[in-house]
């Protein structure tokens, strides 16, 4: 289990059912990257991608994704559901990637109970101080350090 500045939940296997929303725009290629990585390391869990349009959804589906839906009523109602929600630091952020995150959808992950795992980027128009420069897919990589999911 990982033990940083993130909340601590109670140890988990592989096989342990988690509930895993994954955001995502544009055209999904960083939800669909989040979700190849989480499902080749992870059994057990289950992943719902939620697009801000269909074709970040769809791209997101073919990844491995269980279940998919588009749109604001989509996210405000799986962050009710989620263990975790991951995507890019934007889908906090009212109005950003380009105005597909609404203030509903900020609010509503913002809100949630859920364990929030957000992903540097600078294009959404947030600066994280602090946070290395580095490639998405080590940011990606960096997931399983985050996730409390045993690797035996």
């Amino acid at each position: 289990m990982y033990n940083g500045a993130y909340r601590q939940t109670t140890s988990r296997t592989r096989d342990d059912d988690m509930n895993i929303l994954v955001i995502d725009g544009m055209g999904g290629g960083i939800g669909k990257a989040i979700i190849e990585h989480i499902r080749s390391e992870y059994s057990g869990v289950e992943i719902t991608a939620v697009g801000t349009n269909s074709l970040a959804t769809s791209a997101m589906l073919k990844a491995g994704a269980d279940y998919g839906a588009t749109g604001e009523n989509a996210v405000i109602f799986n962050c009710t559901k989620a263990d975790y929600i991951i995507g890019v630091i934007g889908i906090m952020v009212a109005n950003s990637m380009h105005g597909e995150i609404s203030p509903k959808m900020a609010e509503a992950i913002s809100s949630s109970s859920a364990h929030k795992i957000v992903i540097p980027m600078d294009r959404c128009g947030v600066t994280v101080m602090g946070v290395v420069e580095k490639p998405i897919q080590a940011h990606i990589n960096e997931i399983n350090k985050i996730l409390s999911i045993s690797s035996s």
